[in-house]
């Protein structure tokens, strides 16, 4: 009985070791059998991406190198159906280029890594024919595009075809038709030329019948009207509204934050401006006091410039400007613009000066202006001054061309600006003509007399970074006789670099600034300065030319506009001297 319990238990043993070892060795097949599997799944998927496809292109044409280059073929592909998008990407480039009747023949395996797509071109167009209703456009219109072009058909290469009908697009949405469609049908071939017809479909004319702002509910409406030219009634016209959005996004109190966007509906078009408020006034100055050198009281030198812009939403400015050289010259100089009074086109410009020259003379003006805004690029104004003039001298050192003086002047003039996208550099283009006419009276003389002053220049965009700044100042002064105490004041940093503030006396003068400009970044810059200059003082019979030379950097920084210019002034035929070198510097703060 003990004999058979023990063999019992020894089978058992023996069952369950077997058993066991029958699960171990399937268990290491299932492992071998993954882990052969990831190897082979691993090694075909990097031996695929490794393997790169060739692609070539023929035709019943022989395709010449530099013609698949302009084609620009991908030769190389991953996989076949990136070759198949290629082959159809090329049938397309084709028809542009003239093969208008070519096909895909067929695509061809040469081998495992080689593939190779056979073309049937056709015969190739040069011309394209195009016959037109006079409905729909007129031969000038049709002029500014192609340039042969008859009373019922025009001709355009037949690469051209997109970019024309794209232009002539653009033509029938300018007077409103927003939802215009050309297309050409009836095509027919003679030759090398294909004709066809224009097909147009103009729909509903549209106009601008409400602008909305969103972002600054606030802002000014006026210069919606006026600045920007957009206005309710006007015809709909795509472009023309990016323009005119980009013109508001010039104003200093304001940008655009993003594209205007229309709403069409079913009998009214609305546009939505979206715009943010900026801020614009602006700080630049370095105050300094001593005492005077009688001793009595304390001296301002130094400058300030506070420019307050749009602080009531209203488009105003009020700016203050104070210069005290330290040597006895100090200008004062106040001025307010109210712009589009009681929403008209009608603004005001009122200007207050004072400039006194150590214990010589001092003058005082005062100068009020209506301006007339004739469209968003160009004003007009009309106003009165007035001006008069002390000598301080001592009676035992009276100089005979110092008097007093009072002046009264009828002023008119214009300003044109064109403006662009630039945060640095937002005005392109200007030109501001100034034209006084009125009489001196001294206490034993009346003389009349006429100031001409103008201002003009412009930027040349060479390319993204190069831009070329040319500007000329130029005022002239016409009288029987002159006094010194009303000559034309002029040199420093707004005129010409490289001389002290106001420190030449002129009747006319004229100021020719250059400056190459290079952008290192989208918000700094470096130029050169180089500066002519020709002046004339009649009371002192002086003629002479200047001349300055220069660098200069900019930079946008969080605080404002810093600029840092170091020029060397001299006077034609004098000896080069580095100790008239100047340092202008100056950092306008927005806040």
């Amino acid at each position: 009985s003990n004999i058979n319990v023990c063999n019992n238990t020894k089978a058992i043993n023996t069952s369950l070791f077997i058993k066991f070892e029958h699960t171990i060795i399937i268990k290491l097949k299932k492992l071998v059998y993954l882990f052969t599997s990831l190897i082979i799944y691993t090694t075909t998927i990097y031996s695929a991406k490794g393997q790169e496809l060739s692609f070539q292109i023929t035709s019943e044409i022989t395709f010449t190198q530099s013609f698949q280059d302009s084609l620009k073929v991908k030769k190389k592909h991953k996989d076949y159906r990136s070759i198949a998008t290629e082959s159809l990407r090329i049938e397309k480039s084709l028809r542009k280029l003239g093969y208008l009747e070519n096909k895909i023949d067929q695509i061809i395996k040469l081998n495992d890594t080689t593939y190779i797509t056979n073309y049937k071109v056709g015969q190739k167009s040069e011309i394209l024919k195009i016959y037109f209703n006079a409905e729909d456009f007129n031969r000038k219109e049709l002029l500014t595009i192609c340039n042969t072009v008859n009373d019922t058909y025009f001709l355009i290469p037949i690469s051209e075809t997109e970019k024309t009908l794209s232009e002539l697009n653009t033509l029938k949405t300018a007077d409103g038709n927003a939802f215009a469609t050309l297309k050409l049908v009836e095509f027919k071939r003679k030759q090398d030329t294909l004709t066809a017809f224009l097909l147009s479909h103009t729909g509903i004319k549209r106009q601008i019948d409400s602008v909305v702002i969103k972002g600054y509910e606030k802002f000014p409406q006026s210069f919606i009207h006026y600045f920007a030219g957009i206005k309710k009634g006007m015809p709909f016209n795509r472009e023309l509204l990016l323009e005119k959005n980009n013109l508001l996004n010039s104003l200093n109190f304001t940008t655009s934050i993003k594209p205007p966007e229309i709403l069409f509906e079913e009998d009214k078009t609305s546009v939505y401006l979206y715009l943010e408020k900026q801020n614009s006034n602006q700080f630049d100055g370095i105050l300094g006091f001593a005492s005077k050198e009688d001793g009595n009281g304390l001296e301002l030198n130094g400058y300030l410039n506070l420019e307050l812009t749009n602080n009531l939403n209203y488009g105003e400015t009020l700016s203050i400007n104070y210069k005290a050289d330290g040597e006895g010259q100090r200008n004062f100089q106040a001025e307010t613009i109210l712009p589009y009074i009681l929403k008209t086109r009608i603004g005001l410009d009122l200007h207050i000066k004072l400039f006194r020259r150590d214990s010589t003379f001092s003058t005082n003006e005062q100068q009020i202006k209506a301006l007339f805004q004739i469209n968003p690029a160009t004003k007009m104004s009309l106003g009165y001054k007035s001006k008069n003039s002390s000598n301080l001298q001592s009676e035992n050192n009276i100089v005979s061309d110092i008097q007093d003086y009072d002046s009264n002047f009828i002023v008119g003039g214009f300003e044109f600006n064109d403006y662009q996208n630039s945060p640095l550099f937002p005005i392109k283009c200007k030109n501001a003509l100034l034209i006084e006419i009125g009489t001196r009276k001294t206490q034993i003389l009346k003389n009349n007399q006429t100031q001409i002053q103008n201002i003009i220049y412009h930027i040349f965009n060479l390319n993204k970074r190069n831009s070329l700044f040319l500007k000329n100042n130029t005022s002239i002064l016409i009288s029987e006789d002159y006094l010194t105490n009303e000559l034309f004041r002029f040199g420093g940093i707004n005129t010409i670099r490289g001389f002290n503030e106001n420190s030449i006396d002129a009747s006319l003068y004229s100021i020719l600034n250059t400056e190459y400009r290079y952008l290192l970044s989208p918000k700094s810059y470096i130029h050169s300065i180089v500066d002519l200059g020709y002046f004339q003082n009649e009371l002192l019979e002086q003629e002479e030319k200047l001349y300055s030379f220069g660098i200069g950097i900019g930079l946008q920084t969080k605080a404002g506009i810093l600029k840092f210019n170091f020029a060397n002034g001299n006077i034609k035929n004098q000896d080069f001297k580095f100790s008239n070198s100047k340092i202008h510097f100056s950092l306008v703060t927005n806040f």
